[in-house]
């Protein structure tokens, strides 16, 4: 979801989001994401709080 709409994606397509631009994953029923950020990127972008995972983790 942007502030300006929306993306929907069906089973094994993907979607880059530009650099900079706001954004927030989400999903109606359970599925598999893989994100994948530059190393210093906080998750929750300046608004912090409890959903703010620990930085640079590698899987």
């Amino acid at each position: 979801e942007f502030r300006d709409g929306r993306v929907e994606l069906g089973a094994g397509q993907m979607y880059v989001v530009p650099r900079g631009v706001e954004h927030r994953p989400s999903a109606v029923d359970e599925c598999r994401i893989m994100l994948v950020e530059p190393r210093g990127v906080v998750n929750t972008g300046n608004a912090g709080g409890t959903y703010t995972a620990e930085n640079d983790v590698w899987v």
